[in-house]
């Protein structure tokens, strides 16, 4: 097998299964299989756990059943999507791109399917969890986990009343959740200032403290398990009789099985293994400013404004929000600027930022990821599409993909999540 340092040089080789993307959906799968006695090959033109896996807001939100499309924000949508200033923005520039995922979208966002996206999130959730404590112990990492909760803040009375359907079905589904009053909520968190209305808190949420460190303690757990890491672009799939083959500039690969995990970028892959999947890109921004003690004790998302302040190690950061617009355009300023001028509502006191960030979170119309064999061969298995869960879901995620290849388990259960669900 080659091993990561031998990653410079031109790769041939044969592997029983191959993963492609190396975020955190792809490292726990590695990590899983390998644990399992399986010969695991991953590859990634980038450093394994470098995008959306090492951006996002750390929150392991086990209550997130709620699909981004639904009958509250279809109502708002013309609104947010004219007002530069909204957490949910579009690039005009990709309208006519993504106009057919948007019609995808907002049929998404009635009544009827989003209680059937969220009873398929919900499902999904409810092990979530779970599969993270089997990780945590396999790549002991739970120095890097909080069991602290998170807490939504409502600062309008409107707001909550408008997410008055939200708590329902989270209700139905068993989430637990506590309405907390302004009061509870300072008790809570002492250092924001008073807010308006209602707080939320999920107290089973865990949140990570670092998670590029969290990266790299799952890519050396799962390389000391024998996973061998390739830093290339796959551009090329091709099935074949007796396995599939893979390809890219300096890359040649033939594997038994292939997990396409490659976040945002695996529609062109899917598409190759025979596959129309509708995926697009939400791209979530980021920013971090030095704290020299917490400002908070959790996540703390303001709903309002759309994102989450997260304490990190030595830090705050500030991601979120949602825009629509491709892998291409560079950052967009006035993203950056509408996080900064957020935060600084609640912590005015704010230096000026460490680092800012781009990134891409693979998005569905439907909120739900893909997770199954493909339609064009049994022998490639996606595991894409995770939206803002992905690393909530890698580990539960890693187990499907897992007894999907072991032959274990109910096939049915993945039916929610099969590609050709699209070709209705």
């Amino acid at each position: 097998m080659v091993k990561q340092e031998d990653t410079a040089v031109a790769i041939s080789e044969t592997t029983e299964i191959a993963i492609v993307g190396a975020g955190i959906v792809g490292l726990a799968t590695a990590l899983r299989l390998a644990a399992e006695g399986r010969e695991v090959l991953l590859i990634d033109p980038n450093e394994p756990g470098s995008g959306a896996s090492f951006g996002n807001a750390g929150t392991l939100a086990e209550y997130a059943c709620m699909p981004v499309g639904n009958p509250a924000l279809l109502r708002q949508l013309p609104k947010l999507l004219f007002d530069p200033a909204s957490p949910f923005a579009l690039r005009w520039t990709a309208f006519f791109q993504l106009a057919p995922w948007l019609v995808r979208f907002v049929r998404q966002s009635l009544p009827a399917a989003t209680r059937a996206n969220a009873l398929a999130l919900a499902g999904l959730l409810a092990e979530a969890l779970p599969a993270w404590e089997e990780m945590v112990k396999e790549a002991d990492v739970a120095d890097l986990l909080r069991r602290n909760g998170c807490l939504y803040l409502y600062r309008r009375e409107s707001d909550f009343a408008k997410a008055a359907g939200g708590r329902a079905l989270r209700a139905g589904f068993g989430v637990h959740q506590d309405v907390l009053t302004p009061e509870e909520v300072a008790a809570l968190e002492t250092a924001l200032p008073p807010i308006g209305a209602s707080g939320l808190y999920f107290p089973d949420s865990m949140n990570v403290t670092d998670p590029k460190t969290l990266m790299r303690r799952l890519l050396d757990a799962a390389t000391a398990r024998g996973v061998s890491v390739a830093q290339a672009a796959v551009t090329r799939l091709r099935v074949e009789a007796d396995g599939v083959r893979l390809s890219g500039s300096g890359l040649r690969v033939k594997a038994n099985t292939v997990v396409i995990a490659a976040g945002a970028q695996s529609r062109v892959l899917a598409m190759q293994a025979g596959d129309r999947i509708p995926l697009e890109t939400e791209r979530g921004y980021h920013l971090e400013f030095p704290t020299e003690t917490p400002l908070l004790s959790r996540p703390v998302c303001p709903v309002d404004l759309g994102f989450y302040m997260t304490p990190m190690t030595g830090r705050l950061r500030v991601a979120g929000t949602v825009e629509l617009g491709g892998l291409a355009a560079p950052a967009n300023p006035r993203r950056l600027a509408l996080l900064d001028r957020g935060v600084r509502q609640f912590f005015p006191q704010l230096g000026r930022p460490s680092s800012e960030w781009l990134g891409f979170r693979p998005s569905l119309p439907d909120s739900r990821p893909v997770i199954g064999r493909s339609r064009g061969s049994h022998r490639v298995i996606h595991a894409f599409g995770h939206g803002h869960l992905g690393l909530t879901l890698a580990p539960i995620t890693a187990r499907m993909v897992a007894d999907l290849i072991a032959g274990r388990g109910d096939p049915d259960c993945l039916a929610p999540f099969a590609a050709d669900r699209f070709s209705a």
